[in-house]
């Protein structure tokens, strides 16, 4: 089978022939049509992600076709349209992952590849009503976003959330999850263009985080402050959002991409009586859950482009270049 291969940090993603992959005891091989790209696979070509090892075929993001069912696995599901949850041995423990948990694409080889072997219990049926690109850009980010915004988050009809940096994969998720559960969700972007994307896809504000007034803009949006706040910047930027969160809110964060900020202002926390959560991936439970809402909602994943695998390389630019409003998708 053809798979784009990663030889190590810095290096070029190479379409090359592979062995196909055989279903084990358990396991599934399914036949990939389309797979997106996380910022996950920038951050390990670039080496700035833990437990590399190489070769490697990168990729969390699937969907596809049940090809070979393995011993103990219900053969009914070969020939199955499948969406692949990337969360491998959660644990028993819904509040945190447990020892044994990694995601798909690393250490295991990933969906950036023709065919790819799974434990059959991450198989769910594709939506019906997605195309494979939308469909595939569901997993990670999906996943990420519903913990975020649904487990943790609480959202309910009439909140007022802030998510930060909108454009990536997670955070449209979060504008798109948030303003189905009908709450008035504002956003920030260093680019005004995104801005104006997150308008129609539900946003009611925006603020450009590059100008110096927007904290004050969005303090005269929201002058109550924000219920809920969901962010992945972190850096010295964060002390703002606890400016902006309202007495008895929460921040949930999922990243910092900005690094840790210089340091908390505890007295505000405290008087505030606000709740800081870290949350990252999702259980099978938050998964399951996020799949519902999507069907049940009729929602569709924001897809920002759609790549050949020979122009993988180009793809991975896009990313790199944070060019993109949504998902960017890999296409067999």
């Amino acid at each position: 089978m053809r798979a784009l291969v990663l030889d190590g940090v810095g290096k070029s993603l190479e379409l090359r022939e592979v062995p196909t992959p055989v279903a084990g005891a358990g396991e599934a091989v399914v036949r990939v049509v389309a797979a997106a790209i996380n910022h996950r696979d920038l951050w390990i070509q670039k080496g700035q992600y833990a437990g590399l090892k190489f070769p490697i075929v990168l990729g969390s993001d699937g969907v596809g076709v049940v090809h070979e069912c393995g011993a103990d696995v219900d053969a009914s599901w070969e020939g199955r349209a499948v969406v692949l949850d990337p969360s491998l041995h959660w644990g028993d423990d819904p509040r945190a992952q447990g020892r044994d948990f990694r995601i798909l694409g690393l250490p295991d080889d990933g969906t950036f590849a023709e065919y790819v072997r799974v434990p059959a219990s991450q198989l769910h049926a594709r939506p019906g009503h997605l195309t494979d690109a939308e469909a595939a850009a569901l997993p990670l980010a999906g996943v990420t976003a519903y913990r975020a915004v649904v487990t943790h988050g609480e959202v309910r009809k009439g909140m007022r959330v802030l998510v930060t940096g909108v454009g990536g994969g997670v955070s449209a998720f979060a504008l798109q999850i948030a303003h189905s559960q009908g709450a008035e969700v504002h956003v920030t972007s260093s680019q005004d263009g995104k801005l104006a994307r997150a308008h129609a896809h539900g946003a009611s504000f925006g603020a450009n985080y590059t100008k110096e007034t927007w904290v004050q803009e969005l303090k005269a949006k929201a002058p109550e402050g924000y219920d809920l706040i969901v962010d992945s910047a972190g850096g010295d930027g964060f002390a703002s959002l606890l400016e902006l969160a309202r007495p008895g809110g929460r921040i949930v964060f999922y990243g910092a991409t900005r690094g840790n900020p210089k340091g908390l202002d505890l007295r505000r926390i405290f008087w505030k009586q606000l709740r800081l959560q870290g949350t990252t991936m999702g259980t099978a439970a938050d998964f399951a859950g996020m799949l519902k809402l999507y069907t049940d909602a009729r929602l569709r994943p924001v897809v920002d482009r759609t790549f050949p695998l020979d122009a993988a390389n180009e793809a991975f630019a896009h990313v790199s270049a944070a060019a993109q409003f949504g998902k960017v998708v890999l296409v067999a």
